[in-house]
């Protein structure tokens, strides 16, 4: 069911977002490292920028970001030293373009802003990485209305730890929260909490 701002219970006090693939499409992050790091290696090994790029990309997209290393090592011989710089790139990158959020995502947010409600990100992953997402996406100026929690830091979710701390700390209840989300983590860690849960393909 689609659903819209004014569809959600106006007695909602806080929206709470993850980040990849809700907010934005994470694949823009990975691809950007992938390109930057491929023309390390055209630079340092004179292996073909475009040609690693590709493996890399569809490396991601068939079989997962975790995969993309072995695979460049396996298919064009990339020396494993390699990997540290792969992984410093991945937490610390500068990237070429800024990161766009999902059209329907600002217009919610924006629309929370000025209905003077709360907005938060509750992320799992790596927190340096996901903050250097953060720091790289065209917020609108929605970045000073946003707190943000980082489940590593307590456990990541489907355990709803991090949002108990969200609630503890902001004096929020359940009925105050809904969570907008991507996946069956999200959707099982809303359930955990006993908050109301909506899907981010819902939202229009």
């Amino acid at each position: 069911m689609a659903l819209t701002y004014s569809d959600i219970a106006p007695h909602k006090k806080a929206f709470v977002f993850e980040l990849d693939d809700v907010l934005y499409p994470a694949k823009d992050y990975y691809y950007q490292i992938y390109y930057l790091f491929a023309n390390l290696l055209e630079y340092t090994e004179l292996n073909n920028a475009a040609r690693t790029t590709e493996v890399m990309i569809n490396t991601y997209t068939k079989e997962g970001e975790e995969k993309v290393f072995d695979k460049i090592v396996a298919e064009l011989g990339v020396d494993e030293k390699y990997r540290k710089n792969l992984d410093i790139m991945l937490l610390t990158a500068r990237l070429p373009l800024k990161l766009l959020l999902f059209k329907n995502m600002l217009e919610l947010m924006q629309e929370v802003v000025t209905d003077r409600k709360k907005l938060f990100i509750v992320t799992n992953g790596n927190p340096q990485q996901q903050l250097n997402k953060m720091r790289q996406v065209e917020w609108h100026g929605l970045e000073s209305y946003l707190t943000c929690y980082f489940t590593e830091e307590t456990l990541p979710k489907p355990e709803p730890d991090a949002l108990h701390l969200l609630m503890k700390e902001h004096g929020l209840e359940r009925r105050d929260l809904v969570m907008i989300g991507g996946g069956e983590t999200d959707s099982l860690c809303a359930e955990a909490c006993g908050i109301d849960y909506i899907s981010a393909t819902q939202v229009i």
